[in-house]
């Protein structure tokens, strides 16, 4: 594995643990350069290399990575775990593999990204929805805040 500071190809396994809900492998990694740096790697199971069809056409392989990436940027200064957004994009991941199919409609994970934030944060909810929408005008964030308030009062 190679260093993420240095480039290094020598690095070692420090220590190694399940994640909690057992999908993936952590691994603390030690650098032998002179720093001595400290990283983690994360271990998962693959079953089928996934491709993502873009709105344009375009198709992309899957990287749940950028599921991550959005969900933190949604959850930004929430009282979210990042444990807890990890297991969502897991599940999420897991979802998607245990489809069946190779290839995955761009709005489909979005949706499932908007599906799983709504039970999580409803703050987080409607920051991915406005950009995930990708919202016009003011009046579309009520739209999305009666639609939770309607859901609430049920």
């Amino acid at each position: 594995m190679l260093c993420p500071f240095c480039r290094e190809k020598d690095t070692s396994v420090v220590d190694s643990r399940p994640t909690e809900d057992g999908t993936a492998i952590r691994r603390r990694r030690l650098c032998t350069c002179n720093g001595g740096m400290r990283f983690t790697t994360f271990e998962r199971v693959q079953f089928r290399e996934l491709s993502v069809i873009k709105k344009n056409g375009r198709r992309v392989p899957f990287d749940r990575e950028k599921i991550a990436k959005s969900i933190f940027t949604a959850l930004k200064k929430r009282p979210i775990d990042p444990d807890t957004i990890d297991k969502v994009v897991s599940k999420i991941s897991r979802e998607l593999e245990e489809m069946g199919q190779s290839e995955i409609q761009s709005n489909f994970i979005g949706k499932k990204v908007m599906d799983y934030l709504k039970d999580l944060d409803k703050i987080g909810y409607i920051r991915f929805a406005s950009v995930y929408t990708n919202f016009k005008e003011v009046g579309e964030f009520g739209e999305y805040i009666e639609e939770l308030d309607g859901k609430a009062k049920k």
